[in-house]
């Protein structure tokens, strides 16, 4: 039961007759009075458990966009329903107007909406719908909350997305779709066309020629069908915040980017995200498909404060395959971290793979080393050269192994990665 603002006038109301006549029996009886007026009240109003809920919500948005999602309340009963409902959500669902007024009359049905827009990625559980319906008087009302399932999964904002079209367009000109050509140590016969002024003379076909009149040569395409890896680092070196994101989700920028530039190249992706357990393992052939699964999944993964375990997720790369592959390792340049991890699994992982270490690096640290205006500024500038010197050793010891590392703030880092993997599809090196 809840009263409202209007019981208390009533109450307040009774300083006339007390003022009439000012004995202890009269505030007895009119608070009596107002106890029965408002019981009466109560007992007339609808039940709310009578309404019937049915929730509309999407199941997917992308972190920084609004998604509505919706109420649908039936009013059963043949009295009108008054009052208000909410629809409650966690704070991070970024719900806006979740108090809703209701005016319901009996055998109708009304929406209300409510607009989300998530300030965290994950996945979002709705929380109870309550419901508090007035008497005919308005003085006290009944309450009750209802769970109504509802959950929205807020994807991974994937910012470099918008980089896909250039390098699509370089991967045209890799794949022969474009009007260019290459050829290179390790790319496969593709046709066989007339020769043009300017074509290389060693990828003339003299058997071809000998049957035609005109010279011929051969094109060639980058190898497809290769076995991409991604392993992605959740645990807690991944949990530093870069400006107003984790790093986990600079990270995972890369590899969605990755995916989607490999998927188009007819590459076999795979991506795994874990620490001491798998979090998640997406894989495929389907270009939409894989990048599709890629983010739904990676979407629920956050960082864990604990250490990677390296020999599990060097044990779930070998299970995708023992051809040689592309591993690509997205965990920060943490070298108190990585040098006891997974300096000592990567020897065994280079010999089978072409490695490649992907880091994020933080702007914040390289603004700190140019600090010099007061003695604060120049121990943080130690500090930093340090953190700096100690990124450079790990780096160094991680490119004995033949390993490329590849440190670049988050802005840089996808187009880094996408490029070195165009790079070596030119040359021919998956």
């Amino acid at each position: 039961m809840a009263l409202t603002s209007r019981a208390l006038w009533l109450v307040l109301l009774g300083i006339v007759p007390v003022v009439l006549r000012p004995t202890a029996s009269t505030v007895w009886l009119w608070l009596l009075l107002c106890a029965v007026v408002i019981a009466v009240d109560v007992i007339l109003a609808p039940s709310p458990r009578s309404m019937k809920l049915d929730r509309s919500a999407p199941t997917t948005v992308r972190l920084g966009e609004s998604v509505s999602t919706s109420l649908l309340v039936t009013n059963p009963g043949s009295r009108t329903a008054r009052g208000l409902l909410r629809d409650a959500w966690p704070p991070s669902a970024g719900a806006e107007l979740t108090r809703h007024p209701l005016r319901l009359p009996g055998g109708e049905r009304a929406r209300f909406t409510t607009t989300l827009t998530p300030t965290r990625r994950g996945d979002r559980d709705a929380d109870r719908v309550t419901l508090r319906l007035r008497g005919p008087l308005g003085l006290g009302a009944r309450q009750s909350s209802v769970d109504v399932p509802g959950r929205l999964r807020v994807l991974h904002p994937f910012p470099s997305r918008r980089h896909i079209p250039s390098r699509l367009a370089v991967l045209r000109q890799l794949d022969g779709r474009a009007a260019m050509r290459t050829r290179g140590q390790g790319t496969e016969f593709d046709s066989l066309r007339d020769y043009v002024e300017g074509d290389d003379v060693r990828s003339i076909d003299w058997r071809a020629t000998a049957r035609r009149r005109d010279l011929v040569v051969r094109t060639w395409q980058p190898e497809q069908h290769r076995r991409i890896i991604i392993v992605i680092d959740t645990s807690r070196t991944s949990a530093g915040r870069i400006g107003d994101a984790p790093r986990l989700d600079s990270g995972m920028d890369a590899a969605l980017f990755l995916t989607a530039i490999a998927g188009h190249a007819r590459d076999r992706v795979h991506v795994i995200a874990g620490d001491r357990v798998v979090r998640a393992h997406v894989s495929g052939h389907d270009r939409v498909g894989v990048l599709h699964d890629a983010i739904s999944e990676l979407a629920p993964v956050d960082a864990q404060l604990i250490e990677a375990d390296w020999r599990l997720l060097a044990t779930e790369v070998t299970r995708v395959g023992t051809q040689r592959a592309l591993v690509v390792l997205i965990t920060p340049l943490e070298s108190s971290a990585l040098e006891e991890g997974l300096l000592p699994v990567l020897p065994a992982l280079a010999s089978r793979h072409r490695v490649v270490i992907a880091s994020v690096a933080d702007p914040a640290v390289e603004a700190l080393r140019r600090g010099r205006d007061t003695a604060t500024d120049v121990y943080a500038a130690a500090a930093a050269e340090r953190t700096v010197g100690l990124r450079a050793r790990t780096a160094g010891a991680f490119r004995s192994l033949g390993v490329e590392v590849l440190d670049e703030t988050p802005d840089r880092l996808p187009l880094a990665l996408v490029d070195h993997y165009l790079a070596l599809k030119r040359q021919g090196l998956l």
